[in-house]
């Protein structure tokens, strides 16, 4: 029951994303028209043959209902500027973005856990709150500036730009990673905290377990439910953040694909985008409900 209660939830937000995305679209300045043509010849015939093509002359409301028609069999329509389908131009762009994306949310996770653990005296935890803070306020795309300078310019040990292998994707992971580690530190932390008070971890004491163990064993396991609720958001902010990083780091993906369609006004394409991305949230956010029941037994009985 709550599976399904989770993928109606799910597909009420992709609705509800696709819709807002059409109309803050349709609100836009600028004509349709102008954006197909482009640089192209611009006659009133071929305007008129513009308008037939892409159905253009009808309501904006049936318009819109043909997208979402459209949408639920899988068709995203055609990009205005390659003349291609949507699917073909995402498709090529999205496995660089994916990895971009979860490499970062990886890396993030696992200095989350190494931060939250290991420090636990206090001159340890100033010192990584401050960290943490410092992180959490910094833009990303200034982070990757930062690493660029250093480590590729000055240093020479990554590419500059590109994509050609695991170099190049080291600099833009840790630029994404840093943010999300210095969130998820605070909160895995508070979480340690709060656990630590628990009367079962006087109970593990009382069996004997080392200090260690029942930091671990038992008080981290039971700090990762308000973390997992956060990885879900954080990926799905990680999947945004990607479009700016691979801007800095000048790597294919998502992010020159979605700059080219907002700046000429390629609808199908920023729509198709927007509709990924509520998609992938979606996904993560559902997955991390079900991760609840794999971590805390409590709520298998509930």
């Amino acid at each position: 029951m709550m599976v399904l209660r989770r993928v109606g939830t799910g597909l009420v937000v992709l609705w509800a994303a696709a819709t807002a995305a059409y109309l803050a679209l349709l609100a836009a300045p600028g004509d349709t028209v102008d954006a197909i043509i482009g640089d192209g010849a611009d006659t009133p015939l071929i305007r008129s043959q513009i308008i037939q093509e892409w159905h253009l002359d009808r309501p904006a409301v049936v318009q819109y209902l043909d997208f979402l028609w459209r949408a639920l069999h899988g068709d995203l329509g055609r990009s205005y500027l390659l003349q291609r389908p949507v699917a073909e131009v995402i498709g090529g762009q999205l496995a660089p973005t994916l990895t971009l994306a979860f490499s970062a949310g990886l890396l993030g996770i696992a200095l989350a856990l190494v931060l939250a653990v290991t420090t636990r005296r206090p001159w340890a935890r100033r010192a990584s709150s401050t960290l943490e803070l410092v992180l959490v306020s910094t833009p990303p795309f200034l982070i990757g500036i930062v690493l660029l300078s250093v480590f590729s310019f000055r240093l020479g040990l990554f590419p500059v730009s590109g994509d050609q292998g695991v170099a190049a994707l080291v600099l833009p992971a840790i630029t994404l990673a840093l943010p999300v580690a210095g969130v998820l530190t605070q909160v895995l932390r508070d979480g340690i905290d709060r656990a630590l008070e628990e009367p079962f971890v006087v109970t593990a004491r009382a069996r004997g377990l080392s200090e260690r163990a029942v930091l671990v064993r038992h008080a981290l396991r039971h700090a990762l439910l308000p973390t997992v609720t956060l990885i879900g958001w954080l990926f799905g902010i990680l999947l945004g953040g990607a479009v700016i990083i691979e801007t800095v780091f000048g790597r294919p993906g998502l992010g020159q694909v979605t700059l080219n369609a907002v700046t000429s006004e390629d609808m199908p394409v920023v729509l198709a985008v927007v509709v990924f991305s509520a998609f992938v949230y979606v996904l993560l956010n559902t997955l991390a409900d079900l991760a609840y029941l794999i971590i805390d037994p409590r709520l298998r009985r509930s």
